[in-house]
Parts: structure tokens; sequence; C-alpha cells
């Protein structure tokens, strides 16, 4: 090897030492930050775990006690946050409904919010059919103008019928018809339903 070669070798190796003498602070800086960044991240995700667990504990510990009647089992629901809030009130409101305390099964519903579309539409099928019971159609019908599943509109039917609005409600039913499987168990109530407002099902009605 040459020798102008072996200096700039060297040269190159002082120059690298060089620099990283002038640099070390940053660099172990940098190095202590992106393990402090690591560090910080691996406990968020600890903790958002942890969060998860014991909301999903709380949740149980509501619905449990919402089945078992226990008075207590409002104040556990409205501890509650999001999607676990919402889906204890819909149990909440089903041991309700089942002690014939339908008013406040009614206001348990009323009381659950949630931006998830397919819950909000399930929240709404059912306080509307319990308002429909309670002689309040006109309102359980502005819940369930817009949505178009199979129950919702059986819904809309049966509240057009509770208006002696014949008409409207065979046209909701064979709408909700319509969206079902010839398999569907919920046929058979919605055949009978259409049946009893003048309608009669056919083959087009029916989805394969």
């Amino acid at each position: 090897m040459a020798i102008d070669e072996l200096l700039d070798e060297h040269e190159q190796s002082e120059r690298v030492r060089e620099w990283l003498r002038r640099n070390s602070g940053a660099l172990i800086g940098g190095i202590a930050l992106g393990l402090a960044a690591i560090g910080g991240w691996k406990w968020w995700e600890n903790h958002q775990a942890q969060q998860k667990a014991q909301q999903a504990d709380a949740y149980q510990v509501a619905v449990d006690a919402a089945k078992a009647g226990n008075a207590q089992a409002p104040a556990k629901v409205k501890a509650l946050d999001g999607t676990y809030a919402v889906l204890a009130s819909l149990e909440l409101a089903k041991s309700q409904v089942e002690a014939k305390q339908v008013d406040a099964a009614i206001a348990t519903l009323r009381a659950a919010r949630t931006t998830d579309a397919a819950l909000a539409q399930v929240v709404n099928e059912r306080l509307a059919r319990l308002l429909i019971g309670k002689g309040k159609a006109d309102e359980a019908l502005k819940l369930v103008a817009s949505l178009d599943a199979p129950g919702a509109l059986e819904v809309r039917g049966d509240a057009h019928l509770a208006l002696g609005q014949h008409e409207k409600a065979r046209e909701a039913y064979g709408q909700a018809l319509t969206r079902l499987a010839v398999g569907s168990p919920q046929r058979g109530l919605l055949e009978l339903k259409l049946s009893e407002v003048g309608g009669a099902p056919n083959s087009s009605e029916a989805k394969s």
C-alpha cells in the first residue's frame, strides 16, 4: 500500500475521532432520548391495556348488576364511558322492561349516546318499540325515519299501524321483507303483520 494512502487513512481516522469527541454529548443525548421515547411508548401501551381491562371489568360488573335487578345498576352503567356505556344501557333497559319498568327503560335508552351508527340504530329501534307501547308512535317514527334495516322498517310499520295508517304500515312491512333472507326467522312474524294490514307477501319480497 502506498505511503500517501496510509496517510490518507490515518488522517480520516483522526477526523472521525475528532468528530466523535466534539459530538459525543449530542450522540449520547440522542440515544438517551431515543430510549426514553421507546420507554414512554411502552408505558403508554401498558397504560392503555390496563385502562381497557378496567373498563371491561366495570362493564361486566354493571351488566351483572342489571341482570340481577340490583338497585345500583343504573349508577354503575352511568359511570361507564363510550361503547361500554351504550352496551350496558341496552342490557339495563332490557332488564327494566322484564321487570315491567318501561318508563325507566325509556329513560335509560334516551340517555344512551354513541357516534357508532350501527349501535345507535339498535338503541333507536329498541327505544321506538317502547315508545309505541306507551302510545307515542309519532315520536317512534322520528327515531327510525331515516333507517332502512329490516328491524327499523318493521318498527316503522308498527308505528304507522298504531297511528291507523295501514297503507304506510303495509309499505314498511313490505320493504322489510325485501331485506330479509328467505330462511330468516323474522320472516314469519313480518308476513303475518303484512297480512294483517291487507298485504300479501310474495317471492319478489324475499332475498335469496
